[in-house]
């Protein structure tokens, strides 16, 4: 009879069933079981994005699967049903017997949907195996019951669960999702071993410190084969996220899509992050709460503060009408009169009061005003709107000149005593004039109904305070200079103002105007000239994002400021030339980057730290790389890791080995791979636009402190979250000065 049973049975099965190509047992996890019984536990691991990884988190999931076919009905359609509660109940209870897992909401959350993905699969897997051929096309003839899983599915259940699939709406939506699935653009090469644990096996096998990747990372790493290959077009991808994550903010990134569904052009699908795989959800990985729905009572208010604002942007734009009018009629008596000879003044020579209005206004010195026509200034004529005047006395020793004197190299007013300099027409008022200020909200004593005398007095005062605060600062003569003003101790940008009046009285005024810089061969190993344009300029005085000319600027500055006539410095430190190595020629000329690095390297036979600026297409970091001890400091002012730059990374450690080969030296088995990486934790930006600045003072702290190993923490004495604007200031004030005493705008 049995033998009958089996004859008719294989007689309306097809050929191949799939009873035959399974060959091993039922998954139903004994030792887990056994281990139970004699109390033993496993313990569970979850990473920085509370996704499951560790040796058992294999084991974890296996057990999941059995339990639900265990307690989970397979004509279950939709895992939300309230009436599976007490058998999820039931899951999560067993698997807390069995493994260490804190018993909290959000680690039930994450075993119970992955429970749900576990019931799904058991279910495809059943109707693949059981009511589709080969094709993967539902039969026609009725299925067997299959016998091996009836410790699971009953008889009942097994004519529910055909019932379902065989129902045409099911099938339409099978079709649908087995097309999608059939030839998939870019396809999973990691079989079980999901993204987070994908995740764990990079990080360990790079020994980074690095808590977790991003996402596109992942992403790229999960579709390289076994040989190692990377397909062009997904390495296309890669590519385009890294430069999408240089001008996209985490702010935009998590409120519209990710970098690499942008790359990919594809939605983002609520409640998960594309690359990061089960569990982890744009709240977890971005540590932000979710968003609510303003009340009517804040959106009133909203509205209120939006109103109050258009009424004082309208209020500001009626002054500002008012001061422009009166700035045209000025301009209009300057334009009238003849060349340097204003009506509004006596002609020939006045003795007058001196002023500046930046950034107080201010009684600065005394002298006399020539206002004769025709006059000139150094055998150039005047600026418009100034007049010449002789400086005689001196109220304000730290005013800056409002145009400096390129022929004497004078910025401050105290050098000018005695000699000629231009002067703005509406700061000089005559000795018998009472200078007027404009309207200002300072409720203080305003400067016109001020003694000269208590006007020194304060200066006084406030140059105790100066020397003060600049004696605590300073540790040695070569550290960072700091402006304040002598009552309020607010930064002055001397410099920047000095410079940006001598650019607009010079042809660099005009758009296309350049300034060639030489840079010497002991700068970047070759001698060359560098380009300095209006718009470098502009970058600095608008506080905008930098280019390589300004960079390599301030590298000859630190070079001559620091390191010329200073051997111990020279000999430690050296610079990569950033118009040589950047992002573009890594990918286009990747040999001579090669080469030149490498050349760089062969140099010096001592120790030596290279810093060099990269340049990864829209953000600035800093490497400093000491390839004799192999080592390389990354200093990243947006937090990123360095495997965010591949290219880069190859190169440097592809630099060293070759570097290492030409001077023959011997490196233990256990590092002729292993050239270290160390993320340096250095101030943060809070924008995109300060990291060129970071890198500028990042070089110069370097330099100060003299060391060639960077501490991971960062300098001690540098050592903060974020810089400030006046750190930036600094740096920025150092630029320009250096530009003014190179002389490299002149009128």
């Amino acid at each position: 009879m049995a033998s009958d049973q089996e004859n008719s049975q294989d007689a309306n099965a097809p050929d191949d069933t799939s009873e035959k190509e399974i060959t091993r047992g039922i998954t139903i996890m004994k030792s887990i079981i056994r281990d139970r019984d004699k109390a033993v536990t496993y313990n569970v691991n979850w990473n920085a994005d509370n996704q499951l990884i560790g040796s058992n988190a294999a084991k974890l999931a296996s057990y999941i699967g059995t339990l639900v076919r265990m307690h989970i009905p397979i004509t279950a359609t939709r895992w939300s049903n309230k009436e599976l509660g007490s058998a999820k109940d039931k899951i999560w209870t067993e698997i807390l017997r069995s493994f260490n897992i804190e018993d909290t909401t959000i680690r039930k959350k994450y075993i119970l949907q992955l429970a749900g993905k576990r019931h799904r699969g058991w279910r495809t897997f059943l109707t693949n195996k059981y009511l589709k051929d080969k094709e993967i096309f539902f039969v026609e003839y009725d299925p067997e019951y299959p016998v091996k899983y009836a410790i699971f599915i009953t008889e009942e259940e097994w004519v529910a669960f055909v019932a379902q699939r065989r129902d045409e709406n099911f099938k339409k939506v099978s079709a649908t999702n087995r097309e999608r699935a059939s030839n998939p653009t870019y396809a999973y090469k990691k079989g079980r071993l999901g993204y987070a644990r994908l995740e764990e096996k990079i990080l360990d096998e790079t020994k980074s410190d690095a808590t977790s990747l991003p996402p596109h990372v992942l992403w790229k790493e999960a579709r390289v084969g076994k040989d190692g290959t990377v397909r062009d077009d997904v390495q296309h991808i890669y590519d385009e996220c890294e430069t999408l994550s240089q001008s996209i903010s985490t702010a935009e990134d998590q409120e519209n899509r990710s970098v690499l569904s942008r790359a990919l052009n594809v939605p983002e699908y609520p409640g998960r992050v594309r690359g990061k795989g089960h569990g982890c959800t744009p709240t977890s990985l971005y540590k932000n709460p979710r968003r609510r729905n303003p009340s009517n009572q804040e959106v009133m208010e909203t509205l209120q503060a939006l109103q109050a604002q258009v009424l004082q942007l309208q209020k500001d734009n009626e002054r500002y009408r008012c001061m422009e009018k009166c700035s045209s009629q000025l301009k209009e008596t300057s334009e009238k009169a003849s060349i340097n000879c204003q009506n509004k003044f006596p002609e020939g020579i006045s003795s007058c009061q001196l002023y500046l209005s930046s950034p107080t206004y201010r009684l600065v010195g005394k002298g006399k005003v020539h206002n004769t026509s025709g006059d000139l200034l150094h055998h150039r004529p005047l600026p418009d709107g100034h007049l010449k005047v002789s400086v005689d006395v001196v109220l304000d020793k730290d005013a800056l000149l409002p145009i400096p004197d390129i022929v004497s190299e004078t910025t401050l007013l105290r050098d000018a005593i005695g000699s000629f300099v231009a002067w703005p027409l509406d700061l000089i008022f005559i000795d018998d004039e009472t200078p007027t200020k404009p309207a200002s909200k300072d409720k203080g004593i305003l400067r016109h109904n001020e003694s000269v005398a208590s006007q020194k007095e304060v200066f006084a005062q406030g140059s105790q305070q100066l020397s003060q605060k600049i004696g605590s600062r300073q540790k040695n003569k070569r550290d960072l200079p700091v402006t304040y003003l002598p009552k309020k101790g607010a930064f002055v940008p001397r410099y920047q103002i000095s410079l940006e009046t001598l650019v607009d009285s010079s042809d660099m005024a005009t758009a296309g105007a350049i300034r060639l810089l030489d840079m010497e061969e002991d700068i970047f190993g070759y001698s060359c000239t560098e380009t300095i344009g209006k718009e470098d300029l502009e970058h600095i005085f608008r506080h905008q994002e930098l280019g390589v000319g300004v960079i390599h600027t301030y590298i000859r500055f630190l070079y001559d400021n620091f390191m010329r006539g200073n051997d111990q410095l020279s000999n430690r430190f050296r610079f990569v030339s950033s118009s040589l190595v950047n992002k573009a020629l890594i990918c286009r000329e990747p040999d001579s980057c090669r080469e030149y690095l490498v050349k760089r390297f062969m140099a010096s036979s001592t120790n030596n730290l290279y810093l060099w600026p990269y340049n990864s297409g829209c953000h600035w970091l800093l490497l400093a790389i000491d390839p004799l001890k192999e080592v390389v400091y990354f200093l990243n002012s947006i937090d990123g890791e360095w495997t965010n730059y591949p290219d880069m990374k190859q190169l440097v450690d592809t630099s060293i080995k070759v570097f290492r080969s030409q001077r023959q030296a011997r490196v233990p088995r256990t590092k002729s791979s292993n050239i270290t990486w160390i993320k340096v934790q250095c101030p943060l930006q809070r924008n995109g636009i300060d990291c060129g600045y970071f890198v500028m003072r990042f070089m110069r702290e370097i330099i100060n402190m003299n060391q060639i190993e960077i501490p991971i923490t960062y300098f001690d004495e540098y050592k903060c979250a974020h810089y400030t604007r006046l750190q930036l200031e600094q740096i920025k004030e150092e630029l320009c000065q250096y530009f003014i005493e190179k002389r490299l705008i002149s009128i």
